[in-house]
């Protein structure tokens, strides 16, 4: 497996993975899906965006973007989406690895996420295991698609 930044020619099948999740609707705050046109916005738009491939197939990937502006813009954010056949194979570990390393390169000190779904064991556990602290618990907080809400639990390490 390879990691490296993405390309323009990678963009189709990012955005099935991407969409994958967005459809699923129990991880990503996004509600619309992307096209070519908005993909290519919104991964371009990114202070990183990454993906994992194996033979030039891309399994996963992630976004790096400072979290807020201006005084709190040394904080950075970051998703990662696998492929739906590729999930249970330490892709996402890998994924969230190399967001460290990049993180810190690109200059940022703290990577926090702001919406980990309470019940997304596998990535709660992950962070956990990378040194990850959890901030709290904001009740309700995530909207799943059949318009329940769960808790979310923020997370971040310092770099």
């Amino acid at each position: 497996m390879n990691i490296r930044k993405f390309r323009e020619r990678d963009l189709k099948e990012m955005i099935m993975i991407w969409n994958d999740i967005v459809e699923e609707g129990i991880a990503f705050p996004q509600e619309d899906i992307l096209n070519l046109q908005s993909g290519n916005d919104f991964f371009s738009s990114q202070t990183y965006t990454g993906v994992a491939t194996i033979n030039e197939r891309i399994i996963g990937l992630y976004i790096l973007h400072p979290n807020n502006v201006g005084r709190c813009s040394h904080i950075a954010n970051a998703s990662y989406a696998v492929s739906p056949d590729m999930r249970g194979k330490h892709i996402g570990e890998k994924l969230v690895l190399d967001s460290i390393e990049v993180a810190r390169k690109k200059g940022f000190l703290i990577l926090q996420y702001n919406a980990v779904v309470e019940t997304n064991h596998a990535a709660r556990h992950l962070y956990e295991k990378l040194g990850f602290k959890q901030l709290g618990t904001i009740p309700k907080g995530f909207k799943v698609n059949d318009n329940h809400f769960e808790n979310i639990c923020p997370y971040y390490i310092e770099l």
